[in-house]
């Protein structure tokens, strides 16, 4: 039988980052994913075309991602046969965090309506088209989900994470002092550990 890991990288992050999960998953193919998308009705198109074609290769495929990774994925392959899902820091409502992103940069939503595009202070750009499509193509995910989240992320509230995590049946574990972005050598053992976890726990 062959088995498939798609590693979906976050903003800012590379299909080469799968390479470190190799080890954690020797009996599966772990294939990074190099999308190019950058709105979530793009990502919709690419990841239902490259998922397709690996489905023709492998029985089984699950997916790891990252951050907007994550809320890509839960937008483009609801419909899809994911065996399982691993999340990490996932942005879970997005337009939650369109919303404080507004806050934040002191816009009222009738100024991105009028202005349709907003730059941010940092570096985000707000955009009228993004937050209208988030509202109109809510999440709908059932796929078997393991979520790692840290304490400290900044993007998303551990409420929201826990709402979704209760919503979806997903097993949720927070690292304490963990940020958004795991990526110092303590962060990134803990990540291995989570996965050893998860995998052990249910099989």
């Amino acid at each position: 039988m062959r088995k498939a890991i798609i590693y979906i990288h976050g903003k800012g992050g590379s299909a080469e980052e799968a390479d470190r999960y190799k080890p954690l998953f020797p009996e599966f193919d772990v294939i990074g994913f190099d999308y190019k998308s950058g709105t979530p009705w793009e990502a919709k198109r690419e990841f239902s075309e490259y998922f397709g074609s690996l489905r023709e290769s492998y029985d089984s495929v699950s997916v790891m991602a990252n951050s907007i990774g994550a809320f890509f994925t839960m937008n483009a392959l609801a419909d899809e046969k994911i065996e399982k899902a691993f999340f990490i820091s996932p942005i879970v409502n997005m337009e939650k965090l369109i919303s404080d992103m507004m806050l934040w940069a002191n816009v009222t939503e009738g100024e991105l309506r009028e202005k349709k595009e907003i730059e941010t202070g940092f570096g985000e750009t707000l955009s009228w088209e993004y937050l209208c499509y988030v509202r109109e193509n809510p999440l709908a995910w059932n796929v078997a989900t393991h979520i790692l989240y840290g304490e400290k992320d900044n993007l998303t509230a551990l409420d929201t994470v826990r709402d979704f995590a209760e919503k979806t049946g997903a097993s949720l574990d927070i690292m304490e002092n963990g940020e958004h972005w795991f990526h110092t050598k303590e962060q990134m053992e803990f990540v291995d550990e989570w996965i050893n976890n998860c995998r052990r726990n249910s099989h």
